[in-house]
């Protein structure tokens, strides 16, 4: 038998590992646009609703459009992520991967964040550094290494998703489960992750059916014309899943009403977006590597707006053609923040090489 020949079925393991180890490397596979795209865009509602968020205190319109996307980027974008943890597992080499592109990062964007917020806003107490409860927008790292490590657990069990859903019921009802590594985020927002271990590549070509693409029309219009109907009712905080229900001062039955509709409304609009997120290249595909970037490095540009007053500068910025400047200045921001400059730039801190961490 020749290094590179294939085994025959009744080898040994030995003789398996052998001949896998002895062979050419398999060509890198290509990047699929489709989920790049989608990634892109994901982020780009996520800065829209952090930058539409100081107009909808005037504004009925831009606080039913602020929550619609609210109601699912976050997790169109956890969904993704979990889609592509699949293959998590503990081995050395992805746990490495795990620390060094998840732990590292969070360190460093905690400490980034907060002696930030300690230069930039005057006249406020500055946040103590803690590691333990995520500032701002790191919540996500700390909840994308729960997930990640929990992987494998979640791929064991047989009914993985409607625990996740239990689970997030049950947290809603728990106030006591405090603030540490945003637990309560991590609860609520789990069913995403969980559906996105559970989904294979042909579960997302069902979405590019016609009558799909065609039905999401009317769809995402009419979740913002009933989101335009609530807004002066809902309270907006049910939508960021970090509340209890004692928190938001409903009685406890509300909580498997609120996940079941939060999850459905969510899941909904999740499939209208993905039916719409192109399938070719397109010029914003080779962004959606960066997505990380952007994500992390938003959140200052977006706390200097609050902290600097930048949407008090003028009374224009909160009539539409302020809402239209805003709204064109949060894409370009991502857009800049996700770009190959941009990432040479930050990719110590972002994706840092941590080979010094791990033993050989």
């Amino acid at each position: 038998m020749s290094p590179t020949a294939t085994p025959a079925p009744g080898a040994p393991a030995a003789r398996r590992k052998a001949a896998e180890a002895t062979a050419p490397p398999s060509a890198p596979a290509a990047r699929d646009p489709f989920f790049d795209n989608a990634k892109y865009l994901a982020l780009v509602l996520v800065a829209l609703g952090h930058a539409w968020q100081p107009l909808t205190y005037t504004s009925r319109v831009m606080t039913a459009l602020y929550m619609t996307v609210y109601a699912f980027h976050m997790p169109a974008f956890i969904l993704v992520s979990g889609y592509f943890s699949r293959g998590f597992d503990l081995s050395p080499a992805k746990v490495r991967r795990l620390i060094s592109g998840v732990v590292v990062p969070y360190l460093v964007f905690e400490v980034a964040y907060t002696y930030f917020q300690h230069w930039a806003e005057k006249g406020e107490p500055p946040e103590p550094l803690t590691l333990l409860n995520p500032w701002y927008l790191n919540w996500f790292l700390a909840a994308l290494f729960v997930w990640r490590l929990t992987t494998p657990v979640w791929q064991a069990l047989r009914w993985s998703l409607p625990l996740s859903l239990v689970l997030a019921t049950l947290a809603m009802t728990c106030p006591s489960i405090g603030d540490d590594f945003d637990l309560m985020r991590v609860f609520q927002f789990l069913p995403f992750f969980v559906a996105g271990l559970n989904l294979e590549r042909h579960h997302f070509e069902l979405v590019r059916r016609r009558w799909v693409r065609i039905a999401a029309v009317p769809v995402l219009a009419g979740a913002v014309a009933l989101a335009y109907g609530l807004a002066p009712h809902l309270d907006e905080a049910w939508l960021f899943r970090n509340y209890s229900v004692q928190a938001l001062h409903q009685p406890l039955w509300t909580a498997p009403v609120a996940t079941a509709a939060l999850t459905g409304c969510a899941a909904v609009l999740i499939v209208c977006f993905l039916a719409w997120v192109p399938r070719r290249r397109t010029w914003f595909t080779a962004l959606g590597g960066g997505t990380l970037y952007g994500f992390l490095l938003h959140g200052f540009l977006i706390k200097l707006s609050r902290w600097w007053d930048w949407y008090e500068a003028a009374a224009w910025i909160k009539e539409p053609v302020g809402w239209a400047v805003v709204t064109l200045l949060a894409v370009a921001m991502i857009t800049v923040l996700c770009s190959p400059p941009v990432r040479r730039v930050f990719r110590p801190v972002v994706e840092p090489r941590a080979d010094w961490l791990f033993r050989r």
